[in-house]
């Protein structure tokens, strides 16, 4: 159990930033994500994220971040489970696609690098510890500063090193700038 308190960490910074009052937003944000995986993989990712200025972007509508995060992936049950770190930095195009009651909704693409703190985790072996994550996802804009995103993300080597199975999620995420 050497990872319940890093775990227990994580989820009282999350709360305190949830409960954090909202100023005019910055440049700067943050966000909290559930992971559900496949195999009964469950996890929680904070993530520290830079919004680059829309006007010096050259696509009008587009948005840009560079997100980086620390994640913790747990598999199996409560007396043998296994916990797998992982370190993560992805840039994120965001593109308006619709609207739902006048609330913008945005299709978002990223591909990162992340840093896994196993190589062996949820009965498969995934050969290096440095993988890609890819992300692919929709993000609705609630306009007070902060967004609800459901993604999914893939992690693999990219077939640099075999075997390359590959580690894939879904998440529900939470984002606010400060």
């Amino acid at each position: 159990m050497k990872f319940k308190k890093p775990l227990k960490a994580l989820i009282l910074s999350a709360a305190a930033l949830l409960a954090a009052p909202s100023y005019s937003a910055s440049n700067h944000g943050y966000a909290i994500d559930y992971i559900q995986g496949e195999g009964d993989v469950k996890g929680l990712k904070l993530a520290y994220q830079y919004h680059v200025p829309n006007e010096k972007l050259p696509l009008q509508h587009a948005r840009l971040y560079f997100e980086s995060s620390f994640n913790i992936w747990q598999y199996g049950k409560d007396n043998k489970h296994q916990t797998n770190i992982v370190l993560a930095m992805s840039p994120v195009i965001q593109y308006p696609v619709f609207n739902v009651k006048n609330m913008p909704v945005y299709v978002e693409f990223g591909i990162g690098v992340s840093l896994l703190d196993d190589t062996r985790f949820a009965g498969k072996n995934v050969s290096t510890h440095y993988q890609f994550e890819d992300r692919l996802g929709l993000v609705a804009d609630l306009g007070d500063n902060s967004t609800l995103a459901l993604r999914y993300l893939h992690y693999s080597n990219a077939g640099f090193k075999s075997p390359n199975p590959g580690l894939d999620f879904i998440s529900l995420s939470y984002a606010r700038r400060f």
